[in-house]
């Protein structure tokens, strides 16, 4: 199981510490390091800054949001960071859900996600391989467009720039069932936004159809400490936001997944009491089982105990998210 390091958004401004953060996971062997964004700081400004000041370790973004950019727009960019970075670049894309794609973007939120999704990665791949002029009769993604407006003018282009890997690894965050089989079919690898190792079945026939080499890359909180209850706390205040604030009442995926592993009755209790503005409560209302499953916390003997389930589970990458240069350090001596 290879190691990464999930540096996450910026909240009000750039975190002082990420780029000695990353320099000092390549010192560490970590394989990788990813950044993302939601509706502030881009995924590629702050993944390029870091290229610059290392050598090595992959370059990753968990996720890119596709309603942020064209398929080609995006492709143009992971290909220029591929080409400055020395070919170091992990193109994770993720749809987002209705609240972001229609509030933020002011785009609507296909009707159907898995198609869309797929014409995007379709548009990617062709930009990437460079075999011709990229051409698309998408529902989504239509290349040229050919819609009611068009001047009739759009031809097929291909791009000027020849990509220094027409293999970049594409990855996609899915997190329904269809979602996940798809990626297992369309893509390089998947990032999941909650994992148990407890919870090994839940994905077994999704991921059925992944190909050799295919990544299964979880973001993990990791917190070394002695309490246990402190070190959940903040596992529990990001659950708390995605269940009930990265979404509506009516519609929230990551609620839905919550319920199918298993914790079904407290998605809804954290959902209902978020929504209501009682976000303490809400925090609360989260299951420290739950969020023991999905994060490594706790002392060092502690997590290396739990993180022999994560090396014995599907998981590939493990994505540290913290800020602290000894749990990395740790980790790195742990998996070594």
């Amino acid at each position: 199981m290879r190691l990464g390091l999930a540096l996450g958004y910026w909240g009000r401004g750039p975190g002082a510490a990420h780029t000695a953060l990353a320099v000092e996971a390549e010192r560490l062997g970590f394989d990788s390091v990813w950044t993302a964004e939601a509706w502030g700081s881009d995924v590629f400004t702050p993944l390029t800054w870091i290229a610059a000041h290392t050598s090595r370790i992959r370059l990753g973004t968990a996720v890119a949001q596709m309603a942020a950019r064209t398929p080609t727009a995006t492709a143009m960019q992971a290909m220029t960071l591929d080409h400055l970075s020395g070919g170091r670049v992990l193109l994770g894309l993720g749809l987002s859900g209705p609240q972001v794609v229609e509030g933020w973007y002011g785009r609507p939120f296909p009707r159907s996600p898995l198609t869309a999704t797929r014409e995007y990665v379709d548009v990617v791949r062709q930009v990437l391989r460079r075999q011709g002029p990229v051409e698309l009769d998408g529902d989504y993604h239509a290349l040229p467009y050919r819609g009611p407006d068009a001047t009739g003018l759009g031809r097929p282009l291909r791009s000027i720039t020849h990509p220094l890997r027409s293999a970049l690894p594409v990855l996609l965050g899915a997190e329904g069932p269809r979602n996940v089989a798809q990626t297992a079919r369309i893509a390089d690898g998947w990032l999941p936004l909650y994992f148990s190792p407890l919870s090994a079945g839940l994905h077994r026939e999704a991921l059925a159809a992944a190909p050799p080499g295919f990544m299964v890359a979880p973001i993990v909180h990791v917190q070394l400490c002695d309490d246990l209850a402190r070190g959940l706390a903040p596992v529990k205040a990001a659950v708390a936001l995605y269940i009930g604030g990265m979404g509506a009442a009516s519609r929230n995926f990551h609620a839905d997944l919550m319920a199918r592993m298993g914790y079904e009755e407290a998605a809804g209790r954290v959902r209902e009491l978020f929504l209501a503005g009682r976000r303490d409560e809400a925090v609360a209302a989260v299951p420290d089982a739950f969020a023991d499953e999905v994060s490594l916390v706790g002392p060092r003997e502690r997590i290396a105990e739990r993180l022999e389930l994560w090396r014995s589970s599907a998981v590939t990458d493990l994505l540290a998210l913290t800020t602290d240069p000894a749990a990395l350090r740790v980790l790195a001596e742990l998996n070594g």
